[in-house]
């Protein structure tokens, strides 16, 4: 399937790496198909490209590359609605914030993006009652060696 990006012009996907977003994500409820791109020379993002809108795409990183412990239990309906049968099948992403200077740039890690690495179901889940934030400081800690 040919999809045009915002960052790497027309591509081909494979329509079996598509993630589902079964409700849309915050903001754009609508967007309920996006796919993970990599990034050229580096492997700390990646670009999550909305299947359907060119223009629309997060760069995205794990929050375990920089953040010693990140840590939040899932409820109950969000293991459910992602068919979620133990913890190996799950990954966690945050969304980036770009900043100029690069140093500056931030995570939201208020609101992680789950993925189901088994069948490809997402969504970004808002944490309530936490320490983290939307715009946490990606560069604050020494990133973990």
């Amino acid at each position: 399937m040919q999809i045009q990006t915002r960052y790497h012009g027309e591509i081909e996907i494979n329509e079996k790496e598509i993630l589902h977003f079964t409700k849309g994500i915050p903001g754009f409820p609508d967007e309920k198909q996006f796919i993970l791109l990599a990034m050229p020379d580096q492997n700390l993002f990646t670009i999550m490209q909305s299947v359907e809108t060119p223009e629309l795409a997060f760069v995205l990183t794990s929050p375990f590359s920089f953040i010693e412990k990140y840590e939040f239990e899932l409820d109950d309906s969000t293991i459910e609605q992602l068919a979620i049968k133990n913890q190996e099948d799950v990954s966690v992403f945050a969304i980036v914030t770009l900043q100029d200077p690069f140093e500056k740039t931030s995570a939201n890690l208020q609101a992680p993006v789950i993925l189901n690495v088994k069948n490809n179901e997402a969504k970004q889940v808002i944490l309530n009652d936490t320490i983290y934030k939307i715009k946490h400081p990606l560069f604050e800690q020494p990133v973990k060696g």
